[in-house]
């Protein structure tokens, strides 16, 4: 009999790299090749905002490989009586791993740490063959996105 698989979420760590951090982020997009120091960088810069950005990642416990992961940023505004706004981005799940409920799980890790920092929404972009998912997860199509890639 197979072992049941167990899964941890948690928030990034430093060692994350070497459990195939950046190659998960590449399945989502063109993440790059990053050297040691570079990732110890922006990971340290990333952590020097402590909860204002918050990178979780959920751990395969048996193999010890990132399985998942996504951020968010909070963002202080004036409106709302200087209110925060929770900005979701970059939720993959391996492809070894979906259907496991894993980006659930990282979605709905990110809401409630941008309930508890007191933000009154929170909002995330996606594909139009993500929107199903997303409301699965308790958000709504609400707007369009705009956006201007400088490279």
């Amino acid at each position: 009999m197979a072992e049941p698989e167990t899964f941890k979420i948690r928030r990034l760590e430093i060692s994350d790299k070497r459990k195939g951090f950046i190659e998960l982020l590449g399945q989502l997009t063109v993440a790059g090749s990053l050297t040691d120091e570079e990732f110890d960088g922006r990971f340290e810069e990333i952590s020097s905002y402590g909860d204002d950005h918050v990178i979780c990642v959920i751990e395969d416990e048996a193999s010890g490989k990132i399985a998942a992961t996504g951020s968010v940023m909070i963002e202080k505004k004036f409106v709302r009586s200087c209110g925060k706004v929770g900005h979701i981005e970059d939720v993959v799940v391996d492809s070894g791993f979906r259907g496991k409920q894993l980006g659930k799980t990282v979605v709905e890790f990110l809401m409630d740490h941008c309930k508890s920092m007191g933000c009154y929404k929170v909002i995330l972009d996606c594909s139009v063959e993500k929107r199903s998912f997303y409301e699965k997860c308790g958000l709504t199509n609400k707007a369009i996105q705009m956006s201007n890639y400088f490279a």
